[in-house]
């Protein structure tokens, strides 16, 4: 069964920095973009950061230039930098997979908490 397993969230001070990790385990046909979403207590989820097969990246604009989206392939697993952390950053990062199917998969959520 396939899954993805985050890790890396907490409680942070702003101006800090995490790193989030997230590792798909199983069956997997073949894995096209991952990338990481977030969603604030009220708010929609939304899009972080996206990377596909071939290294390409696309980063939400609150997020450039703090956030690096990184990926092992090898390892099935990607990863979210994150520094100069703001209290707005305060969500639930979800992990996300996209096959070349067109199949999506999700992980379960790892919070991330900015203290001001």
């Amino acid at each position: 069964q396939a899954q993805l397993v985050e890790s890396g969230g907490g409680l942070v001070q702003a101006g800090g920095s995490l790193r989030l990790s997230c590792a798909a385990s199983g069956r997997f046909f073949s894995i096209d973009a991952m990338g990481w979403h977030r969603q604030a207590p009220g708010k929609q989820r939304e899009l972080v950061a996206v990377i596909s097969s071939s290294g390409y990246t696309k980063y939400a604009d609150s997020v450039k230039g703090r956030f690096t989206i990184s990926r092992d392939n090898a390892k099935n697993a990607v990863y979210l930098q994150m520094s100069s952390l703001k209290p707005e950053d305060t969500a639930v990062y979800y992990c996300n997979v996209h096959e070349v199917t067109g199949r999506n998969y999700w992980g379960q959520g790892t919070q991330v908490t900015v203290s001001s």
